[in-house]
């Protein structure tokens, strides 16, 4: 099975920067995978709430995950700087697909990759609703 080679920051649209804490190194000296999907969900709902598209505590329509996944390249440790890169890789009727990267320090390729998917619902009902079009607009700037 051949492995697909790490992004690089060329491929991303938007980044935030994370900083790593004591706490997140594991026994094995290196940040915990646990911490890697906070930072790229963190990243997601930096952007929507950044964009206007979501208020976490009052908007009619909110993103569910329903799917994710990463892939593993190097290890990043405390205390390394690390720079999440987004992009939306497919943006459908009522779900997108986020892919995300964390990036150690100025390096170009990325430590991990990541995608994760949101299927957007009605706050009261929490059934699938096609995307507002505010939202679908501020996603479409970071198709790939």
């Amino acid at each position: 099975m051949s492995r697909l080679p790490p992004s690089t920051r060329a491929e991303f649209k938007r980044f935030y920067p994370v900083t790593t804490r004591w706490m997140d190194n594991d026994v094995y000296g290196h940040v915990n995978n646990v911490v890697y999907y906070a930072w790229f969900d963190t990243a997601v709902n930096r952007f929507l709430i950044g964009s206007g598209v979501l208020d976490i505590a009052r908007s009619p329509q909110i993103g569910l995950m329903v799917e994710s996944g990463c892939r593993y390249h190097s290890s990043v440790s405390y205390p390394d700087e690390v720079t999440i890169g987004l992009r939306v890789g497919k943006l459908g009727t009522s779900s997108v697909r986020y892919e995300l990267a964390a990036f150690r320090g100025e390096e170009t390729t990325a430590a991990a990759d990541a995608f994760l998917v949101h299927v957007f619902v009605d706050r009261g009902t929490q059934r699938p609703a096609p995307i507002a079009p505010e939202a679908r607009a501020a996603l479409a700037q970071l198709a790939a």
